[in-house]
């Protein structure tokens, strides 16, 4: 028998996850989520609503589990869901997608993107990510056994040198994964953003996949979709959730949708990981999708203001913000408070402050880890009266990390 060796899963910031013991590492967000229950902090690291989602939206996958739906749903996704994807991508963005052969879903939008990469990335191909990144490309990238290459994206706007951007991808590069908009940062991608990449990954010959679970909130900005640009629907994969749109992110239902050909094996590795999602909450899904624009662009709106909110409480409290233009997250510097590690703010926060946030150079490597260093990534998609308590344990913080 051939022996494959597998390499140790990584966080983005280095640590071994697994390592040669077989013993499992603890992350920094199990760290700060122990230490906000241990001091009853308010846990602004975590990037999950505390509202519920629409009331008759729950209703139906209640009226569906109790109507018996509640067996295997095909492996592609129901028709009714695959349908309404098709339909919310053309009403939106004007792309016209297939609904049996050019749409999966998936088990959140997580497992669209493991699914994509497995399906792409071989060993020893180059991967790129924008750095700050989401950490399940990193583990997914180092499951593939491929080589994962950054593009540093730096404060305060978060947007990347197209330069520098050029110069890693290369003829090696198989993929690119593009998080628009981005967490953790909060920013939204400019179109010349846009444009490089699909101009890169036609000279390159590479895919694109576009993870676009925040489409729907952005404030003040309208998201793009790259495939919507000319040039870029051929080569791109692009993934979305019920989860952000509707606060239903326990649900775990996600979809990709793109060309028969890359969906087609996007599908195929899909059935091996997970097989199929939960019916009843697809059902529910399909009829979420269908809400008018007002639910949309009034959830935008209201969270954006809380957004404000919270960025008014943090500069007030000492640290400059970098307001941002979409998801649910954003950023603060700690260094106007005397700190250059953000990493000991955070693991001070819950007892000091009664508040806890996450450091941004965990989602970094080596080199981006000393250039986010003082920087803190604060979740705003909580209920006003949540975030008005935090600001108010937040007052007077340089004294209370003394």
């Amino acid at each position: 028998m051939t022996t494959v060796e597998t390499p140790w899963l990584r966080t983005a910031h280095g640590a071994n996850l697994i390592g040669p013991d077989g013993e499992l590492g603890r992350t920094i967000f199990e760290e700060i989520t122990g230490l906000a229950i241990e001091h009853e902090a308010i846990n602004l690291g975590q990037g999950f609503p505390d509202t519920e989602g629409p009331e008759h939206i729950r209703d139906l996958a209640i009226q569906a589990i109790a109507s018996g739906d509640n067996q295997y749903a095909p492996g592609g996704g129901i028709p009714a869901l695959r349908q309404a994807i098709s339909t919310h991508q053309s009403l939106f963005y004007g792309l016209q997608v297939d609904p049996d052969t050019q749409t999966v879903v998936t088990t959140g939008a997580t497992e669209a993107i493991a699914a994509a990469v497995l399906a792409f990335a071989n060993s020893g191909d180059e991967v790129v990510t924008f750095e700050p990144y989401y950490d399940s490309y990193g583990a997914m990238i180092s499951l593939a056994n491929a080589v994962h290459r950054v593009v540093p994206l730096n404060a305060p706007e978060f947007q990347p040198d197209l330069d520098q951007l050029s110069s890693v991808v290369n003829d090696n590069t198989k993929l690119i994964i593009l998080n628009n908009p981005h967490n953790p940062t909060g920013a939204v991608f400019g179109v010349d953003v846009l444009q490089r990449i699909i101009e890169l990954a036609h000279r390159h010959d590479c895919l694109i996949i576009s993870d676009e679970v925040y489409e729907h909130l952005t404030f003040g900005v309208s998201h793009i979709p790259i495939a919507q640009l000319p040039g870029g629907y051929e080569r791109t994969i692009t993934i979305s959730s019920a989860g952000k749109s509707f606060s239903f992110t326990g649900w775990k239902v996600g979809w990709a949708t793109g060309p028969e050909e890359l969906i087609t094996a996007v599908r195929t590795v899909k059935q091996f990981l997970s097989y199929s999602s939960g019916p009843a909450f697809q059902k529910a899904v399909a009829q979420a999708l269908a809400l008018p624009d007002e639910f949309y662009t009034g959830f935008a709106a209201d969270l954006g203001r809380r957004g404000g909110l919270l960025a008014d409480g943090l500069e007030q409290a000492g640290m400059d913000v970098m307001r941002p233009a979409g998801t649910y997250f954003l950023i603060a510097d700690v260094a106007p408070l005397g700190f250059t590690d953000a990493v000991q703010v955070a693991r001070m926060l819950p007892a000091s402050a009664g508040v806890a946030a996450i450091p941004l150079s965990v989602f970094c490597h080596e080199e981006g880890q000393a250039r986010t260093a003082s920087l803190l990534r604060f979740a705003f998609c909580k209920k006003p009266e949540v975030l008005g308590q935090a600001i108010e344990r937040l007052h007077g913080l340089s004294g209370k990390l003394v």
